[in-house]
């Protein structure tokens, strides 16, 4: 409890701390809204390939010292498109594909980082560490929140549609692939500003273990729209709490919690009900 003081009082206390946490919150919120169509679309490795295939786009910015978004909302749009353009002119699969793409772009990104003369060190973005967070970062992900809402509201039908039944989206007259890319560009956005977060390795985690762990709960997707926020807002804040308690890196913090949130979902929840189907095979 007396750690716990201590995080409630630092709180209280330190600026940084507090814009630390309005950033997880924010960061939990948008990356579960995104990362529950990531999973019902069957994206995961897309959503891994995307946040590896910024790296460039962040050095790049860093280097010419424009926006980072900038910089890496183009590359993680071209490696999407890149993607797709490789896989439908090609006889490999989409998997295939996915791996060639991401990992040049991962591999250009650690060039560019290395050639990138700047008092600033990149590595962070690896990693993340969240109580770095500064005012412009916050701003920033507030800003890319606020997409993430409105982009979800006004195309929620569309994004059910094209998430549930490729083929009906189709016949249904709507623009399969403008979907995909529009939410590629907002999934591209969302994983820039959790780069300070929880960076560019773990933030595939934060997309998809809260979705995931939603799933376990609830057949609708406005629900678990709501649930997976909620899972990455609390992963979010007590990762927060073990980064600053006991000095660890923010991101495998912040991930650790997820992943226990996910366990704990995935013996308990109605869907798998792990508890019960144990126990009625001891009666059997």
């Amino acid at each position: 409890m007396t750690a716990l003081s201590d995080f409630f009082q630092a709180l209280v206390k330190y600026d940084f701390l507090q814009s630390a946490l309005i950033t997880a919150i924010m960061v939990g919120i948008m990356s579960g809204i995104i990362g529950s169509f990531i999973i019902l679309r069957g994206m995961s490795l897309m959503g891994d390939a995307i946040s590896h295939s910024v790296l460039p786009g962040v050095a790049v910015a860093y280097m010419l010292g424009i926006n980072i978004l900038i910089g890496a909302s183009i590359f993680g749009v071209l490696a999407a498109m890149l993607i797709g353009y490789v896989a439908s002119h090609s006889k490999i699969k989409v998997d295939t594909a996915i791996g060639v793409v991401f990992s040049f772009f991962y591999a250009l990104g650690f060039i560019l980082i290395s050639m990138a003369e700047s008092s600033t060190n990149l590595h962070h973005i690896l990693f993340g560490n969240i109580l770095a967070v500064s005012n412009s970062d916050m701003i920033t992900t507030a800003i890319v929140l606020g997409i993430v809402i409105i982009f979800v509201q006004v195309f929620y039908k569309e994004l059910l549609i094209t998430s549930i039944d490729q083929t009906f989206a189709k016949t249904y007259g709507l623009n399969t692939q403008l979907i995909h890319y529009s939410l590629m560009l907002v999934l591209t956005l969302v994983t820039v500003s959790a780069l300070q977060t929880v960076g560019i390795i773990l933030v595939v985690a934060m997309l998809i273990t809260p979705a995931a762990t939603a799933y376990f709960w609830t057949d609708r997707l406005s629900v678990m729209l709501v649930f997976s926020a909620i899972f990455g807002v609390v992963a979010s804040i007590c990762g927060l709490y073990f980064s600053y308690t006991f000095n660890w890196a923010s991101g495998p913090a912040i991930v650790i919690v997820a992943a226990g949130l996910f366990l704990i979902s995935f013996i308990f929840s109605p869907k798998q009900n792990l508890l019960h189907i144990h126990k009625n095979r001891k009666e059997a």
